[in-house]
């Protein structure tokens, strides 16, 4: 069997003579390098490194590049590594992958012990993208992983309170109709919508906390907060209920509030009243008005 490794490395997230010098530590076999660019973030590189016979395909970057190489990878017989070089390194967190820290994200991927886990695809008007993390639109998971860090350690959870202030001022109501698996659409209102595959953030805080890489589902969370008093509502909701408490009390399922569902499906159709700005991995597309969300049950293999 082939050992050749394949490197999608990102030239903005690290430093080319520190990688290459802890590849040579760590990973024997074969290796071919890639570098993505800003017009191709790796899902090119990817391909061609299937196409040269690689068995493992290592991303090195930060969320959009691992997004990128695992979409190219989905449902084929190729392993996937991560070393994780950027701000939220989301799915690295999820998968406990060793952050900030080169050589041992490699040793990871050299111990060969492998994982299958599910990918999301998200349609919008005819064209899909895969996602590893979570899609969506309004007060996203960036709100919380962009708390103050320094508040973070004097407040604890109350941090999170501020940064749900911050972001209430950019919040709109709009009308959604949601289809669930085979079931009929239903309307409903909301500001904010994220469909995951996997739910922990910095802090680990469980924005969605059913969600499991490897389920063959996907989490949904709708936010309907409006004035104080209920965004107080969520903030209890995603830091207590589902966060603190739920670590003692093992709840079985998520909590919904009357500010926030908690739903899962295997399908998500979503049609918006107002178009808004949407996010794949925390990277903005731009302004939806439409979309399909799907799982692809155990499409990669994760070292």
């Amino acid at each position: 069997m082939s050992t050749t490794i394949g490197i999608i490395w990102n030239p903005s997230k690290v430093d080319e003579a520190e990688l290459r010098s802890a590849v040579e530590d760590t990973l024997s076999g074969e290796i071919r390098w890639w570098e993505t660019s800003e017009e191709d973030p790796g899902r090119g590189m990817a391909q061609d490194a299937v196409d040269a016979g690689c068995r493992t395909v290592i991303a090195v970057g930060g969320d959009g590049t691992v997004r990128a190489v695992a979409e190219a990878l989905a449902g084929a017989d190729v392993s996937l590594g991560i070393v994780p070089r950027g701000t939220g390194n989301l799915l690295a967190r999820n998968l406990e992958i060793p952050l900030d820290d080169i050589p041992a994200a490699l040793e990871r991927i050299a111990a060969h012990t492998a994982r299958t886990i599910d990918l999301g695809w998200v349609d919008i008007e005819g064209v899909e993208c895969a996602f590893a993390v979570m899609v969506g639109f309004g007060v996203d998971a960036q709100m919380l992983v962009e708390t103050d860090d320094d508040l973070k350690e004097r407040a604890g959870w109350l941090a999170y309170v501020e940064a749900m202030g911050r972001a209430l001022g950019g919040t709109e109501m709009t009308g959604i109709s949601l289809a669930l698996d085979d079931e009929d659409p239903v309307d409903v209102r909301a500001h904010t919508m994220l469909i995951g595959n996997c739910g922990m953030l910095q802090g680990g805080i469980r924005l969605l906390p059913d969600a499991q890489l490897d389920d063959g589902r996907l989490d949904l969370l709708l936010v309907s907060s409006d004035g104080a008093l209920q965004w107080m509502d969520t903030v209890r909701s995603v830091v207590w209920d589902n966060g603190i408490r739920r670590l003692f009390d093992r709840e079985p399922v998520a909590v919904s509030t009357d500010s926030t569902d908690h739903l899962t499906a295997e399908r998500i159709r979503v049609e918006l009243e107002t178009p808004l700005e949407f996010e794949i991995d925390g990277e903005e597309i731009g302004e939806v008005s439409a979309f399909t969300v799907r799982v692809q049950p155990g499409a990669l293999t994760v070292l």
